[in-house]
Parts: C-alpha cells; structure tokens; sequence
C-alpha cells in the first residue's frame, strides 16, 4: 500500500493549525506575571513555538510508554540535565566515541531531536549541533484577546502556623483562614500557527515515515492530556498539511498559507468558532502544481452540510 503523501519524509510538507481557547490561558508570559501573550501593538495573542513543541514532547513520550519502542526518547524533559542526556552517548558507544558518532546516536535515540534539531555542544562530552527539519512558527490570535485576571480563593491557607493564629487569635497575629490569589484567563481567542518539513534536512537527521505519523497524531492529541486549572478547554480546531511532490517544494509557504482565509471580526465579541464562519480554502491550481492539501482536523465541520 503507498505511504499516504503527509506521512513521506522525502517531501517538503507546510501545514497551518489552528488553536482554540475558551477561558484559558494557552501561554502565560513569566515577564507578565502569567498572564496571556499578547501583541502590544495589534492586541493580538500569541502562543510562542516553545509552547507547542513542549505539549508534542509530553504527548510523544505519553505514547512511548503506552507503547514502548526504540527511538522514541525525549532529549528536553523535566528534570533531566541536557549534559546527562550527551553522555549516554559516549557510555553506549565506548571510550573512542568522536563528536560526529555521538550527534548520530544521539538523532536516533531522541524524536524531538530527529525533528526539531538541539544544540549539543555543552558539556565535557559534547554531541555537536543538529539543524531540525520540523520547524514551528508563533500563533497568532485571529483577532484582538481581552485577557481577564480573576480573583480566587482557596479554603485553606498554606502555613500551619496561620491556621494556629487564626484559630487562636492574639493582638500580634490574627492569622488568615484562607488564601487569596489570581488566575489569567481568555475569554475567547482562536489562534493560526503554521509550520514547515524539509526533507533534505530529515534524511540527515533520519526522519522516517512513522516519525511523521506520531507527530502529526501527537499534534492532534496534545491538548487532551494537557488540561490543567488555567487550560482547561484548549482544542485544536484545524490543521490543513501542503505536501509537495518533491524534496525542496513547488511553490512557497506564504502563497500556500495565504490560500486559507478566517474572516476578521476585527473586535473580540467572538465566542465560538462558528462566530468566523465556515474557513475559506482556495484549492485552484494545486494539483497542477504538484501540490496536495490534507485536512487532517477541519473546523469546517461544525457547520451543517447541505443535504444529497
């Protein structure tokens, strides 16, 4: 059976993705005190690159364990040092091991270097550099975000010695029954994010074809285990894959991404996906040019198709 054209790695592969957010915040700025990215200029929101690839890093290691196979470690993973990560390289290879074998054990052992690349030049024994193929871009919010900060309090403080005084209460220290604190939510806001495969740069890494199927189903489950109090409805709403017949591409990006038009509202009355109307995509010309569009995830489907 051919291998379906958004699953070769011998391709060029663009893709735009679309996020959305209802009463969460999908990326907190740590220079803002958590709240929303946001664009000073346009108001926009912004989910940065970082942000997704760390919800495809946790989802591919979720799968690994679900169903455990070689080559499918996460370099970049909580607690774990990146120099840690360089040495088990050399202690795999024995004690000759040169910087070159080391940066090819090292792109057959971690998916998320194979497709996003790392910079492994850091410590004793160092790994060298590896230019990823898998690149993704900053989402943008379709139209302005207003970012609410809400109060909330939790029923019990977090020093023993609080609940003491407050139970027991003198002139020095009345103590406190409960905690205040704050949490950033969007309201509303659907995000576009694009990204882009190069197929020169995956045959030096190794990407096979099985990669590109746990990425883009990773991608596809990466907010369904990711919830948490501040992310709590978080949905991939679209993601459309340009696959061109060839290694270096038939037509650029941008003309490609351009072909997927969202309706503006140009204010942030929106509340549902449906508020955009259905997406526009322009598929004129794009087999001519030997280029084939995948509607992996199609908001489209939310509206009502006409019946016969």
């Amino acid at each position: 059976m051919a291998t379906e054209a958004h699953l070769d790695p011998t391709r060029k592969h663009d893709f735009v993705f679309l996020v959305e957010a209802v009463d969460s915040n999908p990326n907190g700025d740590p220079d803002a005190g958590g709240s929303p990215r946001t664009d000073p200029v346009s108001g926009q929101g912004l989910i940065t690159d970082v942000a997704v690839k760390r919800k495809i890093r946790n989802t591919v290691a979720m799968l690994n364990e679900h169903q455990p196979k070689p080559g499918y470690d996460i370099y970049v993973e909580a607690g774990v040092a990146l120099n840690s990560q360089h040495e088990r390289a050399y202690t795999a290879l024995g004690p000759k091991t040169q910087q070159a074998d080391a940066r090819t054990w090292m792109c057959q052992t971690f998916y998320d270097i194979r497709m996003f690349g790392a910079v492994m030049s850091t410590g004793k024994k160092p790994a060298g550099r590896v230019q990823g193929p898998m690149q993704l871009t900053f989402s943008r919010s379709i139209d302005p975000i207003t970012p609410l900060e809400i109060g909330i309090t939790r029923v019990t403080p977090t020093k023993q010695e609080d609940v003491d005084a407050f139970n027991n209460p003198t002139e020095d220290k009345k103590g406190k029954e409960t905690e205040m604190g704050t949490k950033h939510i969007v309201p509303y806001a659907l995000y576009r994010g694009s990204g882009h495969f190069s197929a020169p740069l995956a045959a030096r890494t190794g990407v096979t074809g099985d990669d590109l199927a746990m990425f883009w189903r990773a991608f596809q489950l990466m907010f369904e285990h990711d919830r948490a109090a501040a992310r709590g409805s978080l949905a991939l709403r679209g993601l459309y894959v340009f696959t061109h017949d060839d290694a270096f591409g038939r037509l650029p990006a941008h003309t490609l991404f351009d072909r997927i038009r969202i309706k503006q509202l140009h204010d942030a009355t929106a509340r549902n996906i449906t508020d955009y109307g259905p997406v526009d995509i322009d598929e004129t010309g794009l087999a001519e040019a030997g280029v084939t569009l995948k509607r992996l995830v199609d908001p489209n489907d939310a509206f009502p198709r006409p019946l016969g």
